[in-house]
């Protein structure tokens, strides 16, 4: 009877490492193993599974582009690398919240058209709405409504997948309907 050998699946650090040499393969397999960790920090922290699967897409894509460029210096602490990422962009997500928060507080009043007036589109605050989006969805926004792209045309140019522009685009344009404060 031959004997059966058993292989060692790779730690996180050797898949770092063979990422950063441009394996793909190392690439999916430490997704698969990062994303749940990151996703359930996510629903922990932000307590939404939206927001936890686009800290997922935020936290592996950060931590993917700083191994290829050299940016962790041990792959061997990869986990506190992808725990350090996942606080900054809760910390950054939060900060955005409170400050819109305030804002609202503030000015709520100034941005809800009465319904007398009708529905009244501000410029300036509809270019504030529009720069209070995180940078993929304002590109989105804009390639799909300023350029006339489709969803196929801006997911190549963007590195996304079609439906992941669809959720990214109808996401923003519910951010922007509640920033400039309309209902339709």
């Amino acid at each position: 009877m031959a004997a059966i050998s058993h292989v060692p699946a790779p730690s996180d650090a050797d898949l770092a490492r063979r990422l950063a040499g441009g394996d793909r393969e190392a690439e999916a397999e430490l997704f698969r193993r990062l994303a749940p960790r990151v996703r359930l920090y996510g629903l922990r922290h932000l307590r939404d599974a939206a927001a936890a699967d686009d800290l997922v897409q935020e936290v592996t894509m950060t931590t993917f582009d700083a191994l290829r460029e050299g940016r962790v210096r041990e792959p061997e602490h990869l986990a506190s690398f992808v725990l350090g990422t996942c606080r900054r962009v809760v910390s950054g997500l939060r900060r955005g919240e409170e400050r819109r928060r305030r804002l609202l507080e503030r000015h709520g009043r100034e941005l809800a058209p009465s319904a007398a007036e009708g529905p009244v589109l501000d410029l300036d605050q509809l270019a504030r709405c529009l720069t209070a989006l995180s940078e993929r969805e304002r590109s989105v926004m804009l390639l799909t409504f300023y350029a006339e792209r489709r969803a196929d045309e801006i997911a190549a140019e963007l590195g996304m997948n079609g439906g992941n522009v669809r959720v990214v685009r109808h996401r923003a344009l519910a951010r922007l309907r509640a920033c400039v404060g309309g209902e339709s």
